[in-house]
């Protein structure tokens, strides 16, 4: 459903800015005008691919929206009204985006929508499965026990993620070190040494070739970022499109990284359709939510193609279990879940198992990538080296003879 950004005056003649859902201009007009504003400017929110691919818009963190939804929980549980928690928890929010959004969902209430129709349109702030869950407890008047199950699952979301950077991190910093050193050998090294060779000496094929190429780093250096932007670009939009099922696949296989990305994948997975079927939300909803939450096009497929075969009235765990994404451990948990009756649990028995497995991976992760790496480093210092320093021995074994 489209976005419409609007202004509006309130009844006492305030300006009053915010976002909302409808099917058309009109409709959001005419919503606005039933929940008592007047309305100044209502326009669609669109987005280009160009925009798409180049926008980094200012998001809430994990740990911001688990804080949030605790203390919301918390002030609901003391009888204070939910408007007035929003309008507190707004002017003390650590990031202006979450401080900004909440008075304007809080108006939002006050004019008559339901909690999780305001949160609907801030999408980038709160996701398909918080809105979902929120609204799941306002239909089953269990609105503080879900945003508590919420704060639980944003805080096992921030731990996983957590645990990914501290295996990335080390790997990431070591080759960023090594691209800025080959960088500045080539600008600032090799021209040095260019002038201790004789005129007229030949020489060997791996001088020439780094000469060749810190010359057009130097002289062409506006080139070589235009094509690592436009690279980036066109990645970008080949993974938004049909190649992210082929890079989906690859990274799986990757060595040392492939299991511990398919690890965080699962327990991504699990949790998060754990939490929406333990908030009432009917299965195939949940799968419709939670396979986009997995952040995997592959498990997004699966989830799609379990959905249709549950509809066809086959079980969960048969056409998860089709799909050859999910270990047959979690297909057996989640069959034990279904002949039980505690899917939800099961499924988060899963989530934790592979969670644990996610941080013992990432702490060995980096004492077996540190020697690899560190040779990598300097096998690159020492080509350079050993390509500056050839011609000088060729040169001097010339004036020997």
């Amino acid at each position: 459903m489209p976005l419409f950004a609007y202004q509006v005056l309130d009844k006492g003649g305030e300006v009053v800015t915010g976002k909302l859902e409808a099917e058309s201009d009109l409709a959001a007009a005419a919503r606005l005008v039933k929940l008592g504003y007047t309305p100044v400017e209502v326009n669609e929110i669109k987005t280009s691919l160009w925009a798409r691919l180049f926008q980094f818009q200012r998001k809430a963190g994990i740990g911001e929206l688990a804080l949030f939804s605790r203390q919301l929980a918390a002030m609901l549980s003391a009888g204070i009204p939910l408007t007035r928690c929003l309008y507190v928890l707004g002017e003390q929010a650590a990031t202006p985006v979450l401080g900004e959004a909440l008075p304007a969902v809080a108006r939002s209430v006050e004019g008559g929508m339901s909690f999780s129709q305001a949160l609907r349109a801030y999408r980038e702030i709160f996701s398909g499965i918080y809105v979902e869950l929120v609204h799941a407890g306002e239909v089953g008047s269990t609105l503080e026990t879900v945003l508590v199950k919420l704060s639980q699952q944003l805080e096992s979301e921030k731990m996983l993620r957590d645990n990914m950077r501290a295996a990335m991190f080390y790997p990431f910093m070591v080759l960023a070190f090594a691209v800025l050193l080959m960088i500045a050998m080539l600008l600032f090294i090799v021209p040095v040494f260019v002038g201790f060779y004789p005129d007229g000496h030949e020489l060997p094929f791996l001088t020439s070739f780094i000469i060749a190429l810190s010359d057009s780093v130097r002289a062409y250096w506006y080139l070589y970022f235009l094509g690592g932007a436009l690279f980036v670009t066109g990645l970008r939009a080949y993974m938004a499109g049909p190649g992210g099922h082929v890079y989906d696949r690859l990274k799986f296989r990757i060595p040392v990284f492939g299991p511990l990305v398919q690890k965080i994948v699962i327990a991504r997975f699990a949790r998060t359709l754990s939490a929406l079927l333990a908030g009432g939300i009917p299965v195939l909803q949940a799968l419709e939510t939670a396979g986009p939450a997995a952040g995997s096009s592959l498990v997004l497929e699966a989830a799609r193609y379990a959905r249709e075969r549950i509809r066809e009235g086959q079980s969960i765990a048969r056409p998860l279990k089709e799909s050859g994404l999910f270990p047959p451990m979690v297909t057996l948990m989640i069959s034990v879940g279904e002949e039980t009756g505690d899917v939800p649990g099961l499924l988060n028995r899963v989530a934790e198992f592979y969670e644990q497995e996610v941080a013992a991976l990432s702490k060995g992760l980096t004492s077996l990538i540190e020697p690899v790496m560190i040779i990598g480093v300097g096998g690159i210092i020492a080509v350079i080296v050993i390509a500056l320093y050839l011609p000088m021995f060729s040169v001097i074994a010339t004036y020997q003879h």
